[in-house]
């Protein structure tokens, strides 16, 4: 797996606000696909770890807007793997139009299972993380 996974995104006109501009609910949607194609990037799916009983919480979102993505923008959002803790799992992330850079945000997620209480990260799964990171 990389450590960093690129794609790209269209702006679709229901994720922006009456003026065109992508609004600010959207971003978390935008780093989950992000962190999820990084995590299909090693071999290994969301899907299969909640098939296995293991579910990633989020417990820290911050983002920082420099300038706004509008509707109908291609923008570029990176993903990377900042760091994999026994229990906790950390991504930054980076969206840019054309190179400006719009928004940039890092994430904390806190492995769980179905009953809400924290779990070590299975084994396989984060011994592949931590070999890329």
């Amino acid at each position: 797996m990389a450590s960093t996974h690129t794609m790209e995104i269209r702006a679709r006109y229901c994720e922006c606000d009456p003026m065109g501009v992508v609004h600010h609910t959207v971003y978390p949607i935008w780093f989950e696909m992000g962190r999820t194609e990084l995590l299909r990037a090693t071999g290994s799916t969301y899907r299969d770890m909640e098939a296995q009983g293991f579910l990633l919480a989020v417990t820290r979102l911050e983002l920082k807007f420099r300038a706004p993505a509008k509707y109908d923008d291609l923008v570029t959002l990176e993903t990377s793997l900042v760091d994999v803790g026994h229990v906790k799992i950390e991504h930054r992330y980076r969206l840019s139009r054309d190179g400006e850079e719009l928004v940039v945000g890092e994430t904390t997620l806190a492995c769980i299972g179905r009953d809400g209480k924290v779990r070590a990260l299975p084994d396989a799964w984060a011994s592949t993380i931590k070999g890329r990171a």
